[in-house]
This record gives structure tokens, C-alpha cells and sequence, in this order.
């Protein structure tokens, strides 16, 4: 999927948080937290080093301390992952995409083994605007089947089936995929 210029200027000014102000219905973040209404949009790419593990049940996927987190108003940060430390002999392309209009097209991935599968559970950008460049050789994972530590914290999945963004306790919300959610 392309966007015209048009359509992608117009998917990129249709929000109205942008991280400069918190709505009045952002909970208060706690002495240890930060709120994800303080996140940017578009999107700030940062180098996560704290320790990321990703298990299918016994069988670890992955492991690494250089990952990018993509932190973006209302969501949880999305994790990703160099494929050098990830378990890509399971990875098999899904044969779907889809379009963000700050990385761009993405594609879906599927983990197999011998007698399990996981269908469109992890996206990767193999070419992305030039302004998410650092994660073309990266690939992120949904935590809903999967059991996800980061920094040795349990993630738990963002709400919803479409956002990727993984919950840990140092973030307060909410967190747009909650239902009532689709217009933030």
C-alpha cells in the first residue's frame, strides 16, 4: 500500500495529541512513571538497552540490549528488535502489510516450528522513511501469545488486536486500542 502525498499529509495531521498537552482524561503518571501523553507524535525513536526477551512458551525467539523503542502519544512504546538477535530460521513472511504513515510499509511475519504457529505476529519495516531508517533491519513483536520481558518486567499487550505497544508499570495511560479509544 502507497499513500499519495496528499493522502499522507492528511493521515498525519488528523491528530489532535501530539504529546504537547496531556487531555483531561490522561491518568496522573506516579513518581516512577511517565505518561504516554507525553510522547510525541510524530514518533520519537530511541535505543532501548534494557534487556529484551521474547519466549513461545519454553522456546526463546529473542534476546538483545539494542533495540529501538518507537514512543508515540498514547501508546505504549513499541519495541524493535536488530533481526541479528532474534530466532528468524521461524519467521516466515505472512504475505501481509500495511502502512504507517510515519515508518511506512510494513510487513507481517509468521513464527513456525514443528508443530506450532503464530500468524501475523511480528512487523518489520524493511523500507522505511528515511526518518525511521534506524529500524529497516529490525522487527517488533506483538505480546498478546507471546511472553515478553523488558528489563526483566513482564509485559503485558497493548489493548486491541491492531497496536503493537508493549504495557510496563513505568507508564501511565490510558492507552489508545482500550475500547473508546478510536478517536484519540
Amino acid at each position: 500500500m502507497t499513500l499519495t502525498p496528499n493522502q499522507l499529509s492528511s493521515a498525519r495531521t488528523q491528530w489532535k495529541w501530539r504529546g504537547t498537552a496531556r487531555p483531561p482524561f490522561a491518568d496522573q503518571p506516579k513518581s516512577d512513571q511517565i505518561s504516554v501523553w507525553d510522547f510525541p507524535r510524530p514518533p520519537e525513536l530511541v535505543p532501548e538497552s534494557r534487556e529484551i526477551v521474547i519466549q513461545w512458551g519454553s522456546l526463546e525467539i529473542a534476546r538483545t540490549n539494542a533495540s529501538w523503542a518507537v514512543r508515540e502519544t498514547a501508546h505504549p512504546p513499541t519495541y524493535y528488535l536488530p533481526f541479528t538477535d532474534v530466532r528468524t530460521d521461524l519467521l516466515h513472511a505472512a504475505g501481509a502489510g500495511s502502512f504507517c504513515e510515519w515508518k511506512g510499509p510494513a510487513r507481517y511475519w509468521n513464527l513456525l516450528d514443528k508443530t506450532r504457529s503464530l500468524n501475523s505476529v511480528a512487523w518489520s519495516y524493511p523500507t522505511p522513511f528515511p526518518e525511521a531508517m534506524c529500524i529497516s533491519d529490525c522487527i517488533a513483536f506483538y505480546a498478546h501469545d507471546l511472553d515478553c520481558t523488558l528489563g526483566g518486567l513482564k509485559v503485558t499487550p497493548q489493548p486491541g488486536q491492531f497496536y503493537g505497544g508493549w504495557i510496563t508499570p513505568d507508564l501511565a495511560g490510558p492507552f489508545k486500542g482500550a475500547p473508546g479509544s478510536s478517536g484519540w
